[in-house]
């Protein structure tokens, strides 16, 4: 008796330096956000891109060969995007500060007196937007000089500039070494790992990398394709905002009914400020309602497939806290670390549903069926008859 006590107080303290090494090690991470950035944004790229250089070598190129062919198509990606995206999107907000003055008009003598018709509700006597107007207007134009302060600090903070600097010049340097050595990295890590551990430790790295992978690689595929879809069909249908709308509807596309809801939404208020007629109205729907057709029965069977995915709620979430803990640093380490959480919490829940606690003293044979998901390495579930 006095040993299993010894026991479970020498396990208890060895959690506890495990949970004081955890924390310590967040401390370190949150100290050296500023730093760990482009690291962890460096590693993320190489993550998503080994897995072409793998096929390349397999196809009978050299790792070196392999890693300088995908090194460059991506950096070809990117830059054709920046190229591509950020006249097009400074040119559609420029059209959406222009058109400001229609929107507010459709919405002060049209939209709010169609409302009031129909609910009877008198929303204009107990809200200002005149006065609501003007605050936004005079906001808007002091937006000009918000932008010059923070520029001038910027310009005059010469340590912020040159880090900001250093940190996009070092960005794609980094992402080549981590892109040549991820096998090696992948090895060294593996290494460590006790042996004993180390089947059950691959199958949780796999899930891990198989949830990460279907929400980057498949659902990024999938937001950027419906962004173009859309964007091009608004703009057929004649909306002066019609790429930009597209692209936030692509973007929010990730949270399902969040993106088609949204770009449904805003479309069809900017058909309805341009044109005021149905037929604009109809082409919009029609243009989203070709859009979740094609995203349900093409898109995501081919791109996601039947991966498990992570609920839009945790993605969300997740995003907003890593933003808040550790800043931007956080916002990039937050998809990982939610994707390496869920298949651990997955696990956690195998192992209980294997443990004493739930099958109990004396299962019965329905209990005792091994879960077709659980870890082979686990033990079986107990079976202790009663003393």
């Amino acid at each position: 008796m006095q040993s299993e006590a010894l026991d479970d107080i020498a396990r208890f303290l060895r959690r506890l330096q495990w949970a004081a090494l955890g924390l310590g090690v967040l401390w370190v991470i949150w100290l050296l956000a500023p730093v760990l950035s482009p690291f962890v944004f460096a590693l993320i790229l190489a993550w998503l891109g080994d897995p072409l250089v793998d096929r390349l070598e397999r196809a009978g190129r050299s790792r070196n060969t392999a890693v300088a062919l995908v090194f460059t198509a991506m950096a070809l990606i990117v830059l054709a995007g920046l190229l591509i995206l950020v006249p097009l999107i400074e040119r559609q907000i420029a059209t959406l500060v222009e058109s400001w003055p229609h929107y507010r008009d459709w919405f002060m003598l049209t939209a709010l007196p169609w409302v009031e018709r129909r609910t009877g509700v008198e929303i204009t006597d107990w809200l200002d937007f005149g006065h609501m107007y003007q605050l936004i207007r005079d906001n808007w134009d002091r937006a000009g000089g918000i932008a010059a302060t923070v520029l001038g600090y910027l310009s005059r903070s010469g340590f912020a500039v040159i880090g900001l600097v250093a940190n996009v010049a070092l960005l794609p340097i980094i992402t080549f070494f981590f892109l040549r050595d991820w096998d090696l990295i992948v090895e060294r890590v593996a290494s460590l790992i006790p042996r004993d551990h180390l089947p059950t430790a691959s199958r949780l790295a796999r899930e891990s990398s198989d949830v990460l992978g279907a929400f980057l690689r498949g659902q990024f595929l999938v937001m950027l394709v419906l962004g173009v879809m859309y964007g091009l069909g608004l703009w057929a249908v004649g909306l002066d905002l019609g790429i930009l709308i597209g692209l936030v509807a692509g973007i929010l596309t990730f949270v399902p009914y969040l993106g088609p809801a949204s770009g449904i939404i805003l479309g069809v208020i900017a058909a309805l400020v341009q044109y005021g007629d149905w037929q604009h109205v109809a082409g919009v729907l029609v243009v989203f309602g070709i859009g979740q057709v094609i995203e349900s029965y093409v898109l995501t069977p081919k791109l996601v497939g039947d991966r498990i995915g992570l609920h839009p709620v945790a993605v969300i979430f997740a995003v907003l806290a890593g933003g808040q803990l550790f800043g931007f640093l956080g916002m990039l380490l937050a998809l990982p670390v939610a994707a390496v959480v869920n298949v651990l919490l997955r696990y956690a829940q195998e192992r209980y549903r294997r443990s004493r606690l739930y099958v109990g003293e004396s299962p019965s044979p329905a209990q005792a069926v091994p879960d077709p998901l659980a870890d082979p390495h686990l033990p079986p579930p107990v079976d202790r008859k009663p003393e």
